[in-house]
């Protein structure tokens, strides 16, 4: 099982030393935990996720190339045909830069740039009830899905959804488990990932619930999660 910490702005080198799967940077003004200025090193096996809502296709793919993104979580109403016009345009920028990837990729201490097979995911928000009907248009044009829980802002809420909605989970695409997840969800967690339903959960995705302040991440509860959330063996 793999953790995502989503949010990240004040202690990211801090964070990223606990190694999870995924680090999620804010590009989005109105969010508390909007990300600017430069990403600081991190592990080649950390993987680092641009979210993003109802952000232009020109605008992403700039921030792409600025933080060499792996994967890019799209937050809003974004259409399939978006999805698709995202990979393709990011497929084609990069080839201009062909002759510097080819470089970078020869070079083994560098992480190859402009990486064509950009992962997307795409964001659906659920409170008691979902349609699933909705995922069929993305299926074949995103990578994962992500479930978060349905609220005011477009993520950070701060508290979980009715899980047990993913009873009826119909695809075999895997997907994130979003919101308001925290230590104190640690039983419900396990518990979820015992069921069928969770069969193509791919990673657990926190953020609010382990800040001292918007942005700045909680090290000693991030750390107690990911011990063991990560060393789940799954079904």
């Amino acid at each position: 099982m793999k953790l995502k910490i989503c949010g990240m702005k004040y202690n990211t080198a801090v964070v990223a030393k606990l190694r999870p799967g995924y680090l999620g940077f804010i590009f989005y003004d109105k969010s508390p935990r909007n990300f600017e200025g430069d990403i600081p090193e991190i592990p080649r096996d950390t993987k680092k996720v641009g979210v993003f809502v109802d952000e232009k296709v020109e605008v992403i793919v700039n921030y792409i190339e600025k933080h060499q993104l792996d994967a890019v979580q799209l937050h809003g109403h974004e259409s399939p045909n978006f999805c698709t016009e995202l990979k393709r345009h990011y497929e084609k920028h990069s080839d201009e830069a062909i002759s510097i990837k080819e470089k970078d990729c020869r070079d083994f201490s560098k992480k190859p740039r402009n990486d064509p097979s950009i992962e997307i995911i795409k964001v659906f928000s659920i409170r008691d009830e979902f349609d699933f009907s909705v995922l069929k248009p993305y299926e074949d044009v995103v990578d994962y899905f992500l479930f978060d829980t349905k609220g005011q802002l477009p993520g950070g809420n701060g508290y979980t959804f009715n899980w047990d909605t993913l009873k009826d989970y119909p695809s075999t695409k895997p997907y994130f488990l979003s919101g308001g997840i925290g230590l104190s969800e640690i039983d419900g967690v396990l518990s979820f990932l015992s069921r069928q339903e969770s069969k193509y959960c791919h990673a657990i995705d926190v953020n609010s619930k382990f800040e001292i302040e918007p942005g700045l991440k909680n090290i000693d509860e991030l750390e107690k999660f990911k011990k063991v959330i990560c060393h789940v063996e799954r079904m």
